[in-house]
């Protein structure tokens, strides 16, 4: 017996597709008026934003501007809103409504950030400042957030976004050290910050190559880690490069804190010319 899609009660069909992702809600929205019409109530979406919505949007700098919940989760979407004074960025992924936070260069633990001899502070719109490095022979970058603030069920990567400016140096004698510690477990691995000039790195290559190779064997780089990141090109003309990962369970996850960091201390060589713009922690396709 074929069963007729209008005759479901419109309270009936909002509650089964809050139950969907909002990809396939906007799907289903085709199969009847009674679906289409359900498909733009309040209850459907605001099963799609976090629970804690309000708050978030009580917090931004700019106001937002919305007259119901589907349009207040389409412009999570696609406006990025910053936060805590600026100091964090939020926003949607618009076919899951997955949470992704971007944590400005203020908001992490950079190690001597407050000395102007060894990093300097420049205004940029995206966030209000972003470190770039002067000269330092120890850097240590690390950012942390609750497990609360992001998508339950969800596998995240965390990428840090910077830039190297023209007179970068001493970034790749050795890899960055990289960990993801979440309770009592701990994923470590590498990354490495090329510069996009293949003909500096190729000269800077052979500048150093004795002494990077001393450093890799004294201090014994590699073994129980995870295999290198490289850095690729965002779309707005940052680069980034995966600090590591985590997957996120269910409610059974408590608020635990979930601590990234990068690091490069050993060797004691100078480094400089890294401009970092902050951490984002956002779910992996």
């Amino acid at each position: 017996m074929k069963t007729d899609m209008n005759a479901l009660p419109e309270s009936c069909v909002s509650t089964i597709l809050s139950f969907v992702s909002p990809a396939e809600a906007c799907r289903l929205s085709l199969v009847s008026s009674t679906f289409l019409s359900a498909a733009e109530s309040d209850v459907v979406w605001a099963r799609f934003l976090p629970s804690d919505h309000v708050n978030i949007v009580s917090g931004s700098v700019a106001p937002v501007k919305f007259s119901s919940k589907k349009e207040l989760f389409l412009w999570l979407c696609h406006r990025p809103l910053l936060v805590d004074g600026g100091r964090k960025s939020f926003k949607l992924e618009r076919s899951s409504g997955t949470v992704s936070y971007i944590f400005s260069a203020r908001e992490l633990s950079i190690n001597r950030s407050d000395d102007p001899a060894h990093w300097i502070w420049e205004t940029l719109p995206e966030f209000k400042e972003v470190a770039e490095l002067r000269t330092i022979d120890r850097i240590e970058i690390e950012g942390s957030i609750k497990t609360r603030a992001l998508s339950p069920n969800t596998l995240y990567g965390a990428h840090l976004i910077f830039k190297l400016s023209d007179h970068a140096f001493g970034l790749d004698l050795m890899p960055f050290e990289t960990s993801i510690k979440m309770g009592n477990r701990v994923r470590l691995g590498t990354a490495h910050l090329q510069r996009p000039d293949k003909k500096k790195r190729l000269l800077e290559s052979l500048m150093y190559a004795s002494r990077s190779e001393m450093l890799r064997k004294h201090w014994g780089m590699g073994g129980d880690r995870r295999g290198g990141g490289v850095p690729s090109e965002r779309e707005d003309g940052w680069m980034e490069v995966e600090v590591g990962e985590f997957f996120l369970m269910g409610d059974g996850e408590g608020d635990e804190e979930v601590r990234m960091s990068l690091k490069q201390v050993k060797g004691y060589q100078l480094k400089g010319g890294l401009v970092v713009e902050g951490i984002e922690v956002r779910p992996k396709s």
